[in-house]
């Protein structure tokens, strides 16, 4: 590998083990790593994270990037790269994307695009303009709209929200999966609008999901792709809903000839990522969202042998951007705690046991989100976080409970 000037330093807005693997990747090569987010950003735990700028309480992220990075404009930061790691900051950069430009180096990407692949249910009416293959979805503006779809939609079906993080953070939940009820269709439905979420009704799309499959490239502003990559999921949990806990690198050409019409035939720049689920019923692959940042499997693509954020690092600071011409077809990607949560599932509905189960994580070499001999720190917070939450819940049980007993008294 030629050496490669880390001069320009990186801004790492919000993200989780996706934003620490580009900490610890850039930050290796001697890049200055600046991350900022809300507590749960472990980036800032890094130690190849140099300067932090944790979210104030009582502050919104989006307010506070705009004051750290527009308004108060700090001579450490400007000229830095910045790269976004959720949807919060990727519409704070596609909202400030002309200002943002102006004093840092942001990837390109067309704001417009951007912003209609943040809303899923724009995501799949753009796809089928191109002729990528969707699932079938009925848009949902009024009580009305559900009534009119009683005879057309067929069990199990999903009520997904347009605005994925502003739905999590309202329910605590991806999504409203329904498995044979009309009437509880139109419930969930009315729950979502009365919360002032918006809401599609998309068909699930049956079979496990180990039928799902992602797509990894960036798109150059003349239409140049840097690099393709390919990966599928293992096991979800919850299934079929949840986030991926168990994932392969693999190349899959189909998965990443139906990425590049995609990307291709809109226009797409900067960074890409795109899920498909292969149907059962017809055997096509069918789009399931996009994403336009580094994923939770970040970790996995480059520890495979495909150096995708120094390759982009290298394009927007102008230098040469060397290829790889392979990577492992074997490495995987490994949540231990949801992963078993996964098991206990699949346990119960008789699909896998424990001991098929230790198989198929024993069977190949694995890496985890977090875990490194040489950076603890992201690790143990990410383990204390998860372990204060218990307790708080914990404590939240007995203090109602003690409410309860002040009440009858």
């Amino acid at each position: 590998m030629t050496k490669i000037n880390t001069s320009t330093p990186v801004i790492l807005l919000g993200g989780r083990e996706n934003a620490v693997a580009v900490a610890r990747n850039l930050g290796r090569l001697g890049v200055h790593v600046t991350a900022t987010g809300l507590p749960g950003c472990r980036s800032m735990d890094s130690k190849y994270t140099r300067q932090t700028f944790p979210v104030p309480e009582g502050n919104t992220a989006p307010y506070y990037w705009r004051k750290l990075l527009l308004e108060d404009q700090l001579e450490t930061l400007k000229g830095s790269i910045i790269f976004a790691f959720c949807d919060e900051s990727l519409a704070f950069m596609e909202a400030n994307h002309k200002a943002l430009s102006e004093h840092y180096r942001v990837e390109e990407f067309v704001p417009e695009l951007r912003r209609t692949m943040l809303d899923k249910q724009a995501t799949l009416a753009l796809a089928r303009k191109v002729d990528v293959p969707t699932p079938n979805y009925w848009e949902i503006k009024s009580d009305l709209d559900v009534l009119n779809i009683r005879e057309e939609i067929k069990f199990p079906v999903m009520v997904k929200p347009l605005d994925s993080y502003a739905f999590i953070h309202e329910f605590g939940t991806k999504l409203f999966i329904v498995e044979d009820s009309f009437e509880e269709v139109v419930e969930k439905v009315a729950l979502a609008r009365s919360r002032g979420q918006d809401v599609m009704v998309v068909e699930m799309i049956p079979g496990p999901d180990d039928l799902l499959s992602s797509y990894y490239t960036y798109r150059t502003a003349d239409g140049v792709c840097l690099f393709d990559y390919t990966k599928s999921v293992i096991r979800r949990w919850p299934m079929n809903k949840g986030g991926g806990c168990f994932h392969q690198s693999e190349w899959l050409p189909e998965t990443a000839e139906l990425g590049r019409l995609l990307f291709e035939s809109i226009g797409w720049q900067g960074m890409g990522n795109v899920e498909f689920k292969r149907d059962t019923r017809d055997g096509k692959l069918k789009i399931i969202e996009v994403n336009a940042r580094f994923t939770a499997a970040h970790r996995l693509v480059t520890e495979a042998g495909a150096p995708i954020d120094e390759m982009i690092y290298c394009h927007l600071t102008g230098q040469p951007v060397q290829e790889f011409r392979t990577y492992s077809q074997k490495l995987r990607l490994w949540y231990p705690d949801r992963d078993f949560m996964a098991m206990r599932e699949q346990s119960k509905l008789g699909i896998m046991g424990p001991f098929s189960w230790a198989k198929t994580v024993l069977g190949q070499p694995f890496i985890l989100p977090y875990f490194s001999v040489r950076d603890p720190m992201p690790t143990l917070a990410e383990a204390w976080g998860n372990v204060s939450k218990v307790f708080s819940k914990v404590a939240n049980v007995f203090k109602a409970q003690g409410r309860h007993a002040d009440s009858r008294r």
